[in-house]
């Protein structure tokens, strides 16, 4: 997706909702995750078709390969990065991780 002079990859990130996706600027090392995932945190499953299995799917299997270094803004609370969350989020942490 192209804004302006800026383009933003879209990852479909399914299990908050059906449908939520994840931009990402990869030249500035910047994505919005809306509510998939939070500093020590992960988004909420019980809205309709929300989905626990896929949430934590979407985070490490397509969120954390993006890289550590990837800075995060929430749709809630305050940035992290992959790396950090990978490290130390205890609902999705990588216990072979570091």
């Amino acid at each position: 997706m192209t804004v302006g002079a800026q383009t933003l990859e879209v990852i479909h990130c399914p299990g908050h909702t059906p449908g939520h996706v994840v931009f990402l600027h990869r030249d500035l090392q910047l994505a919005w995750v809306g509510d998939v995932i939070f500093a020590g945190s992960i988004g909420r499953t019980d809205f309709p078709r929300g989905n626990h299995e896929q949430l934590i799917h979407s985070i490490r299997e397509k969120l954390f390969p993006m890289g550590d270094d990837i800075r995060f803004v929430p749709g809630h609370g305050p940035d992290s990065t992959f790396g950090r969350e990978r490290a130390s989020n205890p609902f999705v942490a990588d216990p072979n991780f570091g």
